[in-house]
């Protein structure tokens, strides 16, 4: 699917705006960054899964040890009746060099690793575009609460212009106290819809602020002149291909997939010998009442071969569960791929519909306006009256609420489809904020 706006027009977005205390959606992006806790721990934990590769790799690298003991010795010698009383200190120094030659475990923990660290960093791209999904979701909730609460003030009006008319008709006898009474019910339950919307728009500008580190914003509208992208002439297939392929959360599954497989050769390698080369070096004084005041300097190069021939039949019982983790993590995979490409044929489908259905409500939104501006004539002439014009009125926020849910879905759909295809980037999220002032 193409671009949707340029990015020149994302830019110009940001210098302008008609609302100067409103949060534009490339700002909330930056500070989610910055302040979004959730994200904020998914930076900590990538950080964490680059150090797997770093501790697998140690596993095949050489072991160097040292150690050092003094001991004081009061020794006591018993010789043909007689005493002798010897005290003496005896040192001893060593360092070890351990590099394996054969180690199927060490190289299974090797391969394993490496597969932990690229999961940390597939785990770690879905959640940078999930907090712009989840960015943009709150974005537009906070607008579309906004259009909420401007029809229910228009819901509102009406009945208190219907009520003024109905007490009036009442009064002159040409109406019924039933209508008043009706009349009263529905501006009841018009201003509980009002604080209602209201509730709803501070829930919404505070699950806003939670994102972008602020107790509440206010996101800036839509800008005037609202154009969708061109339609895809791409195809689901192309987009299903893209996902398969680019998907963050496929590619994470894919590894848990191999690091459940190193995790079986892990047990399999509790069958198999392990060969290492070992290299001493040390230096020892006064080990024992024997050699006091001698000093030894001891070099050695050897082989240490381990075969390991019982262990109770713990070793097949890890092999087993560990054979079953590995097919558990395909079926995650095989789950997760449907999974993703649902969301990405209901999102495609949003994105086709929804440029359809805002073209039927832009008219709609026309109509509706040529609607409020034949009543304020006929009002003028005589013909209508003020409930007309309210009425009219409330039609028209009606359209344009519908009209606004319909690009908001656009975008929001546009935004989760790219987002299953796995291509979502901040550039995505400079391009939409274009269509915002």
């Amino acid at each position: 699917m193409k671009r949707l706006l340029p990015l020149a027009l994302a830019a110009a977005g940001l210098l302008t705006g008609a609302n100067a205390s409103a949060i534009g959606l490339l700002q909330a992006y930056e500070a989610a960054l910055k302040n979004d806790p959730t994200f904020r721990a998914d930076v900590y934990t990538a950080e964490s899964a680059k150090e797997n590769r770093v501790l697998g790799r140690s596993n095949l690298l050489p072991n160097i040890s040292g150690s050092y003991s003094g001991n004081r010795n009061n020794t006591t010698v018993e010789q043909q009746g007689h005493i002798f009383p010897e005290d003496y200190i005896s040192r001893s120094a060593t360092v070890q060099v351990r590099q394996s030659l054969f180690n199927l475990d060490g190289w299974a923990r090797y391969k394993q690793g490496v597969a932990q660290s690229e999961y940390g960093e597939a785990q770690f791209a879905s959640r940078q575009q999930e907090v712009i999904t989840r960015l943009v979701s709150a974005y537009v909730d906070a607008l579309f609460k906004e259009d909420q609460v401007a029809l229910a003030k228009a819901e509102r009006d009406v009945y208190v212009e219907q009520k003024k008319v109905n007490e009036l008709l009442f009064k002159k006898g040409e109406g019924t106290r039933t209508d008043v009474l009706e009349t009263q019910s529905r501006l009841d339950l018009a201003e509980a819809q009002l604080l209602e919307a209201q509730d709803g728009l501070v829930v919404a500008r505070d699950t806003l602020g939670g994102i972008v580190g602020g107790d509440t914003a206010e996101p800036a509208p839509l800008r005037p002149g609202f154009h969708v992208a061109e339609r895809d002439t791409l195809g689901y297939e192309s987009w299903k291909k893209t996902a398969l392929e680019h998907n963050p959360d496929l590619l994470t599954l894919s590894k848990g997939v191999e690091i459940a497989t190193q995790e079986y050769n892990k047990q399999r390698a509790g069958h198999a010998p392990r060969l290492d080369l070992i290299g001493t070096y040390g230096k020892t004084g006064s080990e024992s009442l024997t050699t006091i005041n001698q000093f030894n300097t001891i070099r050695s190069v050897g082989f240490q071969l381990n075969v390991p021939i019982y262990s109770g039949g713990s070793v097949n019982a890890s092999m087993r569960q560990a054979a079953a983790g590995r097919e558990k993590a395909k079926a995650d995979l095989d789950a997760q791929t449907s999974k993703v490409l649902v969301e990405l044929r209901r999102n495609y489908n949003l994105v086709l519909s929804s440029i359809a259905r805002i073209e039927a409500l832009d008219r709609a939104v026309e109509s509706a306006q040529l609607l409020v501006t034949a009543t304020e004539q006929s009002i003028k002439g005589g013909v209508r009256i003020n409930l007309d014009l309210l009425t009219a009125q409330r039609q028209l926020y009606m359209a344009r609420r519908d009209r606004s849910e319909a690009r908001y879905g656009y975008l929001l759909a546009s935004t989760r489809l790219r987002a299953a295809a796995g291509i979502l980037t901040p550039d995505d999220v400079r391009l939409i904020a274009a269509y915002f002032e």
